[in-house]
This record gives C-alpha cells, structure tokens and sequence, in this order.
C-alpha cells in the first residue's frame, strides 16, 4: 500500500482543516487506515480508523468531537476533516494503513507527515 497524504498548513484557533490521504495498491479492501499525529518531544499519538468500506470508524476520546474521517471510495482517499482547531493540535499529521482485524501496532504502511501548525 502507497499512501500519499496532504492538507497541512497554518491556520488560527478555531479554524478548520481537512487532511487527504490518498491510497494506491492492491486489495485496498483489506486494509484499515489510521490517522495519527506527532507533536515535537511528544510520542506520536493515534487519533481515528476507518474501515476501506467506510462503515467502521473509531476516534480517541481526545478528538473525537472535533474530528472526523471519512472515505471516498471512487478516489480511494481517507480524509481527516478537523474543526475548532486549538494551538495544542500543532503537530504533523500522518496517515497509515492496517491490516484488517489486526491491533493498532500493525499500522505498518505510512504516508508522509504534513505539518499543521495552529496560532493562538
């Protein structure tokens, strides 16, 4: 699986964004992807899953009320739309890819970071 990811930027307290992740490869069907993200000196953190299908998603209770993932199936991209953006959401945003029906240390096939960077 290729992941190609975008949508970064800066933006003010309160904005929103929407990251895109585009997937390429075979049986895309199989695979979850995750959105993850990596503040400086932090551990990277995962935020939300969607299934290829789109039916199954799962968000971390820290973001779960301002973000939300969706897919498009025809385009084959997962997109993290985030709103009410709060300067602690400065990170650089990754998405990935599973396995379906494996834990989240499988998350194994990573697209490249895109930087979000919210001023106060």
């Amino acid at each position: 699986v290729q992941l190609q990811a975008s949508g970064g930027g800066l933006v003010q307290t309160g904005d929103s964004l929407r990251h895109s992740c585009a997937a390429s490869g075979r049986a895309l069907s199989n695979y979850f992807i995750g959105w993850f993200r990596q503040a400086p000196g932090k551990e990277r953190e995962f935020l939300a899953q969607i299934s290829w299908s789109g039916s199954l998603t799962y968000y971390e209770d820290s973001v779960e009320d301002r973000f939300t993932v969706s897919k498009d199936r025809a385009r084959n991209t997962v997109f993290l739309q985030m709103i009410n953006l709060k300067p602690e959401d400065t990170a650089k945003y990754y998405c990935a890819a599973k396995i379906r029906g494996s834990d989240r240390t499988a998350y194994g096939f990573w697209g490249p970071g895109t930087q979000v960077t919210v001023s106060s």
